[in-house]
């Protein structure tokens, strides 16, 4: 049986690259003609690609360029892969590793520092040394045992600010410059392109989706500032005895001070009928329980692996970001593609770092999808190396990387992609 051929998408192929798909991902396979206009309108074919069997394609791969906040608040470039899968019929034959390893080579060549992706199965990035870098948590929220006031009073923000009920229009003007400034200050953010936020106001709509009017609460700070929003949905369940359970769904929420953060969810909280909030994807360090009197009334629901991460070019990756503490480091960094392997002397210190590669003998050794995982610091090296999959080569080495890699907040990405 010959391979299937890999190489880029051509306009005459698209319809039959969204077949293959939806067959990945479950959904009628046979693609409408406004589904393949809506998407063929974003996509880009040089970095979307196929595997083609006897001129039918059996498996998808797309990536785009993409921003991604590292610790201290500066951005790398990255290369942002989406959209794949293998149809079925053709799976455990290395379709998948030669479809990445040609995205990644070419990301490589680009000059991007890391690829990102958002992993719908664990066992499967880690031997193309990705490795999970920013987790995400889901709670749900018992508003009537969270304590707050019982009458559903609107409650006042306290800091001379206010929230606002917008309507679309005005949170596609807001969304995106406020969103800019939360990832300036949270790693693991990525950057939102227009298309994001005309789909989240109903300016587009995405081929597959029925679009439901959401409500946009705006936070605005004493001096006007709009330093909060809230996207969510409430559904309209009612009990037997015709009383309203309604439940509300966050959609989104970017608030980029705890005053903000606070009235938004109060303000959530308060509204009639809403007896439970799922909040959607928010920091596994969130401060949403501690904002209620009963914290025990936010229940997790879901907490994964979100944001996974392959570092593409050591130096520039760790140069980039911020360390609280002061150190130096000389890592043996394994990767089998040889993308990022070699040996890196990174010299940290709260006002710069700096890395090069180095002969000098290592301190820990490591897989690239280790390094992929620590580098937003939000692990453990110490983690690591108790789990074999960080090599202490030097005595008291995993301690003082671990100081070294953390960060004070943990990593958090707020996108699916």
């Amino acid at each position: 049986m010959n391979a299937p051929e890999i190489r880029p998408v051509t306009p005459s192929e698209f319809p039959d690259w969204l077949r293959a798909l939806n067959t990945g991902f479950l959904r009628p396979p046979t693609p409408t003609d406004e589904e393949v206009a809506g998407r063929r309108e974003y996509t880009d074919l040089t970095r979307t690609r196929g595997a083609f069997d006897a001129g039918r394609c059996v498996a998808t791969f797309r990536s785009f360029a993409q921003e991604l906040t590292v610790v201290g608040g500066a951005t790398v470039p990255t290369d942002a892969v989406t959209n794949v899968t293998v149809s079925p019929t053709h799976r455990r034959r290395g379709i998948l590793t030669r479809l990445m390893a040609d995205d990644l080579a070419e990301a490589k060549e680009r000059g991007d520092v890391a690829a990102t992706l958002i992993a719908a199965e664990y066992p499967i990035y880690g031997r193309y040394g990705f490795g999970p870098a920013a987790w995400s948590t889901v709670w749900e929220v018992d508003v009537h045992r969270a304590g707050l006031d019982p009458h559903r009073r609107v409650p006042e923000p306290g800091d001379g600010g206010r929230i606002d009920l917008v309507d679309g229009a005005e949170a596609l003007k807001l969304g995106p410059a406020l969103h800019d400034r939360l990832r300036a200050r949270q790693h693991g953010a990525v950057s939102r392109d227009a298309r994001w936020w005309n789909l989240v106001t109903g300016r587009q709509l995405f081929p597959v989706d029925e679009w439901t009017e959401p409500f946009y609460a705006v936070y605005r700070g004493a001096d006007g500032t709009v330093d909060g929003m809230m996207i969510y949905r409430a559904d309209a369940t009612w009990s037997d005895a015709k009383q309203p359970l309604n439940g509300a769904k966050v959609r989104d929420m970017i608030a980029v001070t705890p005053a903000a953060e606070r009235a938004l969810w109060h303000f959530l909280c308060s509204v009639d009928w809403i007896s439970t909030i799922r909040t959607g994807l928010r920091p596994a360090d969130d401060l949403l329980p501690l904002l209620l009197p009963d914290p025990r009334a936010a229940r997790v629901v879901t907490q994964a692996d979100f944001l996974w991460v392959r570092l593409l070019d050591v130096v520039r990756a760790l140069e980039t970001r911020t360390y609280a503490v002061p150190g130096s480091l000389v890592l043996e960094i394994r990767d089998a593609a040889g993308l990022a392997a070699g040996r890196f002397h990174l010299d940290a210190a709260p006002d710069g770092a700096t890395c090069a590669p180095t002969t000098r003998s290592a301190d820990l050794a490591m897989d690239v999808r280790e390094l992929g995982t620590l580098w937003l610091g939000d692990e453990s090296v110490l983690r690591l190396a108790a789990l074999g999959r960080v090599e202490e080569l030097v005595p008291g080495a995993a301690a003082r990387a671990d100081g070294v890699f953390r960060a004070a907040r943990r990593a958090w990405c707020p996108d699916v992609f």
